[in-house]
């Protein structure tokens, strides 16, 4: 039988339909994300989601605990620099090369996960007495801190307690020689301040016009620390930042008014950012102890039962004001909008007999007074009129002579009689 599968070559093969894909749906686009999560209960873990985030946020704290310096009770009291000023000055100073990332916030709060942006800054003769104390509150509150001194009166003990931070610096160099550094902020310190110092060494003029050179070249703002001394023996009582002064002699008084012309003269002519304070009388704990100045000569001649040397007849009148005023006022008058000059001293007014009294009923009541000639161009009067500071900065004193003075007697008490432990030791007899 012949088979039933037989090639015909003049018949033609079926041929299969070609392949057409689906036409496509309209609205195609916006309806699969919606199905997408209306299916297996999608939608209902997102809102779940939200609502422990929103929870997290509440609950938790929003910013992280400062730096603490150790054995440092002064550091300890002010955690954010931001909460010091009003919100009108927060939001005018609030970039971030300024005050940092995060600071407009005008509540002084950041959101969780982000930190405050530290300023790099430079406190030139930061392991002395005022510096020392700037830089335990600079530290606190993040920034990170380069101490410049030549250690002519700085002690390395001041600053100790912030060796091994990462936020902490120490150069030992004199500001007389050009310094390069990258930073954002100038606290000018250095220059001796007591009679038995600046009479050895008078030199404060080049060292402004370096750090000023600096702050020039690398936009940083600039706060230059002059003195009450500018007022020389004062006709006007109180003094206001407009009086000019009686004397037109001295290494001191003449160098740092040189050095507020120079202050302004490169804020003028290169636009640099600067700030003056004039420093009245301070006293407080790392003060030198034989450094020629009333308050210092006082306690430590108490302690050691030697007679208290009043020269003249200790009618004269000082102001004295605790160091972690003085700190406060510097750093407020940095962060702020004004140029100054801003006197920062404490209006309390004290004869020189009155403060002997005062050492007399801290350390011992039975220690002597011995009088001696004056010494030449002692002024009779001093007191600031801190009004200005007041009105522009917010700021005024808040430590009585009474209650500051046992501070620094602890640590001079320390020190004297040979204690060895002074770094760590005069940090605990700080206190704001």
């Amino acid at each position: 039988m012949g088979s039933e599968l037989i090639y015909r070559g003049s018949e033609t093969q079926p041929s299969s339909d070609s392949y057409s894909p689906k036409p496509v749906k309209p609205w195609a686009s916006v309806t699969r994300p919606i199905h997408y999560l209306l299916r297996e209960q999608r939608l209902l873990f997102v809102f779940i989601g939200i609502a422990i985030a929103t929870l997290i946020f509440t609950v938790f704290p929003t910013s992280p605990a400062p730096y603490v310096a150790p054995h440092s009770r002064f550091t300890t009291l002010i955690p954010d620099s931001i909460t010091y000023f009003p919100i009108e000055t927060q939001q005018k100073f609030s970039s971030a090369h300024r005050l940092g990332f995060g600071s407009a916030n005008p509540t002084g709060k950041i959101p969780l996960g982000l930190k405050r942006k530290g300023l790099r800054i430079v406190v030139t003769g930061g392991a002395g007495f005022v510096g020392s104390h700037l830089v335990d509150r600079l530290i606190a509150r993040g920034d990170s801190v380069i101490v410049v001194d030549n250690f002519f009166t700085g002690r390395k003990q001041n600053v100790m307690h912030h060796f091994g931070n990462p936020n902490f610096e120490l150069i030992r160099h004199d500001v007389v020689e050009p310094l390069l550094l990258e930073v954002d902020q100038i606290y000018h310190l250095a220059c001796p301040a007591s009679p038995v110092h600046y009479k050895f060494n008078p030199t404060n003029v080049v060292g402004t016009l370096n750090m000023l050179g600096l702050a020039k070249r690398v936009g940083a703002r600039f706060l230059l620390t002059s003195t009450s001394e500018v007022y020389g023996d004062p006709l006007q009582h109180p003094q206001k930042e407009t009086y000019w002064g009686k004397r037109v002699r001295s290494c001191y008084d003449e160098g740092k008014r040189t050095a507020e012309t120079l202050t302004m003269d490169y804020h003028r002519g290169a636009g640099v950012e600067v700030r003056i304070a004039r420093i009245f009388n301070t006293y407080g704990p790392r003060m030198c102890i034989d450094d020629g100045r009333v308050v210092s000569n006082f306690v430590a001649q108490a302690l050691r039962k030697e007679p208290l040397t009043v020269y003249g007849d200790g009618k004269q009148t000082r102001s004295f004001q605790y160091v972690s005023d003085l700190v406060e006022g510097l750093m407020r008058l940095m962060e702020g909008e004004h140029i100054g000059p801003f006197n920062l001293g404490n209006p309390g007014e004290f004869t020189m007999l009155e403060l002997a009294e005062v050492v007399q009923e801290t350390i011992d009541p039975n220690a002597k007074i011995e009088f001696r000639p004056n010494t030449e161009d002692d002024p009779h009067k001093r007191k600031p009129d801190i009004s200005r500071a007041k009105e522009l900065i917010g700021w005024e004193p808040k430590v009585s002579l009474r209650k500051g003075l046992p501070l620094m007697v602890s640590d001079f008490r320390q020190r004297i009689f040979g204690d060895h432990k002074e770094g760590s030791n005069t940090n605990n007899a700080s206190s704001s």
